[in-house]
């Protein structure tokens, strides 16, 4: 028999995946490793995508999605943090050949879909998908999960401005690994704005240097975090993104997918 984790490819056996069904859903987890202010862990972008992933395929599985959950890479872009210590770079070329090699890996095993849930801000992938469409049998899908809960983020938190070991990133640790998380230190994360007015509207974008951004690379204040926010967001994060995952492990990969028949 199968082991109760049978979407876990990770803590899973070779028995154990001779005997599940074929997967008709591919999850794999992108991380980082880098300073989250004083407060929060390096890994802290790893533990929020694995944590959220795991139960979100667990709910999937639950409902009868056939989905598997792969083991996380738990590096990301960091060209503009390395001057903090021990960041942990991947250029975006070797984040490609990376992400790329595992999705021949998945083409040659016949898995029709991959979503990329993605934890870390530097991590831009849309390339990704414009590079292998139509290159293997693999449709490619990426959830950024601090975006797909933008508008509850508006409802539960205090402090909405910062993007970095901020109210949402510390609540959320709070939530999943208090353990790891030291409140006595955070700082209020402060940012410095750009001298150009197209950089302050959006309208012009560079890679921002966080050791002038910020301080201790905090962008944002975390000390009205709760452990209660945190499990709103994540709870609310977990009920959509197993939904998808139950709509794409139904959906029929023809002419048309993803879009609806003319």
């Amino acid at each position: 028999m199968p082991t109760p984790n049978a979407w876990n490819l990770a803590a899973s056996s070779l028995a154990d995946v001779k005997a599940a069904p074929k997967p008709n859903v591919v999850v794999l987890p992108l991380g980082a490793t880098e300073p989250h202010n004083l407060h929060l862990p390096y890994g802290t972008d790893t533990y929020q995508v694995v944590t959220l992933g795991e139960r979100a395929c667990q709910k999937a599985s639950g409902h009868g999605a056939g989905v598997w959950m792969l083991p996380p890479i738990p590096f990301g872009t960091e060209t503009n943090l390395m001057d903090f210590p021990m960041t942990i770079n991947l250029n975006p070329s070797t984040m490609g050949k990376i992400v790329g090699d595992v999705i021949e890996s998945l083409d040659r095993h016949g898995v029709k879909k991959l979503v990329l849930l993605n934890g870390h801000g530097g991590n831009d992938l849309k390339w990704i998908l414009r590079e292998w469409y139509g290159r293997t049998g693999v449709q490619i899908f990426i959830c950024h999960w601090f975006r797909m809960i933008g508008d509850i983020r508006k409802d539960v938190l205090d402090c909405l401005e910062g993007d970095h070991a901020d109210e949402l990133e510390t609540s959320m640790m709070l939530h999943l690994r208090p353990d790891l998380v030291t409140m006595d230190k955070a700082d209020a994360g402060t940012m410095r704005a750009p001298i150009f007015e197209a950089l302050k509207r959006g309208w012009v974008e560079y890679s921002r240097p966080w050791e002038v951004l910020t301080t201790n690379s905090g962008a944002g204040d975390p000390r009205q975090s709760t452990a209660e926010k945190g499990a709103t967001i994540a709870e609310a994060f977990i009920d959509r993104f197993s939904a998808f995952l139950v709509e794409l492990s139904q959906a029929e990969v023809d002419a048309n997918f993803p879009l609806e028949a003319q």
